[in-house]
């Protein structure tokens, strides 16, 4: 059960029950709603990380949900496994990512991007040879949305579970 009191739709500003609305009134959000301003640039970021960068969605949601399990957040976890199957992630790669250094399902890339993550979470920022690893496979660009999605997501992660936010079926609130 939340901490605290979920916000109430019905007494939010019309752009935050729209905003609410598009994102199906997952528990999440209507917890970040209690602070509209700091809710709306949320959603804004998070859309830019999912639908504006070049960075490859599976490379992503690879990271997104090995941040998720790093930072043991189960509801970002499930959010984002189910996510990155609907952007190619396979099952198999899904289930290897609690192991994926002996998995033999991941590309040079995803290897690099999944190293990257685990040292961003793990030691604060990654060694030198992880970061040459990985930025030997990625555009400038594309480097830097992968830091920023993982950093967004232990945010994200971090923010679930201070507030213990109640897990909903992933039906519910992922399309």
């Amino acid at each position: 059960m939340a901490r605290i009191q979920y916000s109430d739709p019905s007494k939010a500003s019309d752009r935050t029950r729209e905003i609410l609305d598009k994102n199906r009134n997952a528990n999440i959000f209507r917890m970040m709603a209690h602070s509209p301003s700091y809710f709306e640039q949320y959603c804004r970021l998070g859309g830019a990380i999912r639908h504006k960068g070049e960075l490859d969605p599976i490379v992503r949601e690879l990271a997104i949900t090995r941040t998720g399990i790093l930072c043991e957040a189960p509801y970002e976890i499930v959010a984002h496994k189910r996510i990155g199957k609907n952007v190619g992630v396979t099952d198999e790669q899904n289930e290897a990512l609690e192991n994926w250094q002996a998995a033999k399902c991941f590309d040079e890339t995803q290897r690099a991007a999944l190293a990257f993550t685990d040292e961003i979470v793990k030691l604060n920022k990654p060694t030198d040879a992880t970061f040459k690893a990985i930025a030997s496979k990625l555009t400038p660009a594309a480097l830097v949305e992968l830091q920023l999605s993982v950093g967004f997501y232990i945010m994200t992660s971090k923010f679930l579970e201070t507030f213990e936010i109640d897990l909903q079926p992933v039906t519910e609130v992922v399309g």
